[in-house]
């Protein structure tokens, strides 16, 4: 008898976990907060909004027949990257899945950051694997699907990664710009012969898993190397054994299969800025933010010219378009052509890219973040318009990692892991009062209870004489209190200065948990964890998974 939904997944790990509701996180859009609440209340955004993952399964036959791409020729080249990325068995035994018609992809993808970039990319990867285990469980055939945003130019963006050296400060690490490469999609940039990553391995806490992380960067981030190439070849390193096929989409015979959509992308372009312009409007009526800002000039694709830089393309009037600050400028039925005949020259814009995936994969779904949940309530009119079933998307798994050592922290202050919102600045006085010097601090608000009744004496006076100076009064009193308050502060700062253990303890603790104000997971390369506790890492957060999870959760390690 086939199952209705999944089996339990958050059973299979050992690790304790708590859950902190989206909404106790600060920075978080009013639109993916309702979102994760009730999507089914946002169908007017979202027409294929599920109210859970089970439910994504009553998509397959659509997505199945809305599926027109040759599946042989799309597998053969998956079959060509794959091999280039060093991929195990378990990604070829699923590209050979994907050739049958029933089988249907579950997609996730993020820009090719060094190192994997920050640690969500690594939470996308395990949320669609883990839902492609309950598809199988289930009697669906699916195979999870890494699209790596190779055709994106922000090379800034991409270019850091973020670990924790052996003192539990954060280490930035960064490739250097290389000359004649500005605007390229990152993709095709060759690593630059100054990343060094041996130097930066000695900032490194040394284990028993270091050597072999230290090997395996070495020789897939080889200078000379494109990065594209080595970030989906360490992708697939991580996934070995999870049958996880990876995407690049600069692949020349990819953007030929993709053709017909582009010259569709093309030929709807103006009526693709007007539903986008509409969207926007309904979105701020409705009032949400929204996530990408739609100009009446907008065009949907971008163009590569003959130097291989990335141009965004803007309408510069009726029929005619113009090629970023260059002085290309192009009829839409040059374009349409161009798009046919020679595809290499485009890659599509954050509206049109999901509609891309899903036109090359059957996508029965896609996991993504908080901002790519919001720009789907805009490219939704896309998929419409292009005559494409609307994709759902869920938010991929969220996660911080607490080791042993930073709970104990937490343990022995007392402090919960939504208390380090506040900030350093505001959890130091707990600390400093409660535990590091509380006879001081009880002398503070002692002094501060005296001044006050002696002060509201002199308030009594002074109205029986005259009310303006009770008005002067309490102008002072807010500059003595401020004066007060200002000195506490300082002997709060000294006292943790003065006592070293705690100041490391509890600096360490937000460069871990929330460095530079920041999730963990949006600043954190795994490189870190990885360093420490090897591949079991790995396992341990897939282990961790609950798909019906829609909160942040803590684990603790």
């Amino acid at each position: 008898m086939q199952e209705t939904g999944c089996p339990p997944t958050a059973s299979k790990s050992k690790l304790h976990f708590e859950t902190v509701d989206f909404s106790k996180i600060p920075g978080q859009s009013k639109l993916f907060l309702q979102y994760q609440n009730n999507p089914l209340s946002l169908k007017k955004y979202y027409p294929s909004a599920v109210s859970s993952h089970v439910d994504v399964s009553a998509r397959v036959s659509q997505v199945v027949d809305a599926h027109v791409v040759d599946r042989d020729q799309l597998c053969d080249v998956l079959a060509a990257q794959n091999r280039s990325f060093e991929a195990g068995v378990k990604t070829f035994d699923s590209i050979e899945l994907l050739r049958k018609k029933n089988t249907v992809a579950i997609v996730t993808g993020q820009q090719a950051g060094l190192f994997t970039g920050p640690m969500y990319t690594i939470y996308k990867a395990l949320s669609a694997i883990k839902l492609v285990e309950c598809f199988r469980s289930r009697g669906i055939d699916a195979v999870a699907v890494f699209w790596a945003a190779t055709e994106d130019h922000d090379f800034e963006e991409i270019s850091k990664a973020f670990w924790l050296d052996a003192a539990g400060e954060l280490l930035d690490v960064k490739l250097d710009s290389v000359k004649n490469f500005e605007g390229r999609p990152v993709g095709s940039v060759p690593i630059p012969s100054s990343l060094e990553v041996e130097k930066y391995f000695r900032a490194l806490p040394a284990t028993e898993f270091t050597d072999e992380l230290r090997k395996i960067l070495a020789d897939v981030w080889k200078p000379g190397r494109v990065i594209g190439e080595a970030f989906c070849t360490q992708i697939q390193q991580l996934f070995a054994e999870y049958g996880l096929i990876v995407v690049d989409p600069l692949d020349l015979r990819l953007k030929t299969l993709a053709a017909p959509i582009y010259s569709k992308a093309v030929e709807s372009s103006e009526e693709i800025v007007s539903a986008l312009m509409n969207r926007s409007r309904e979105l701020e009526t409705d009032g949400y933010e929204v996530q990408v800002l739609i100009t009446p000039d907008y065009f949907p694709l971008f163009y590569h010219t003959d130097d291989g830089v990335r141009h965004s393309v803007r309408q510069k009037s009726a029929g005619k378009y113009r090629v970023g600050d260059t002085k290309l400028e192009f009829t839409r039925a040059e374009l349409h052509e161009t798009a046919i005949g020679n595809p290499e020259r485009f890659s599509p814009g954050v509206m049109l890219r999901p509609v891309v995936q899903d036109y090359l994969f059957p996508t029965a779904c896609y996991f993504g973040g908080g901002a790519e949940i919001a720009y789907f309530a805009q490219n939704s009119k896309v998929y419409e318009i292009l005559d494409r079933p609307v994709t759902p998307i869920l938010h991929r798994q969220s996660f911080t990692v607490v080791e042993a050592k930073h709970a104990r922290t937490l343990g022995k202050y007392d402090l919960a892991f939504t208390d380090l919102f506040a900030g350093f600045e505001n959890v130091l006085p707990k600390i400093v009062e409660q535990f590091v010097n509380p006879t001081t601090a009880g002398t503070f608000a002692d002094a501060e209870d005296d001044i006050n009744l002696e002060l509201d004496r002199l308030d009594q006076e002074l109205s029986r004489i005259d009310p303006t100076l009770a008005d002067n009064l309490a102008t002072r009193r807010r500059k003595i209190l401020y004066h007060i308050a200002a000195l506490r502060k300082k002997f709060h700062r000294v006292q943790l200065e003065r006592d070293e253990i705690v100041n490391r303890q509890i600096r360490t603790l937000f460069a871990s948990l929330l460095p530079d104000g920041q999730l963990q997971e949006r600043k954190l390369n795994i490189g870190s964890f990885m360093s420490r506790h090897g591949s079991y890492f790995i396992e341990w957060i897939y282990d961790s998974i609950d798909l019906d999870e829609r909160g942040h959760r803590v684990l603790y390690l």
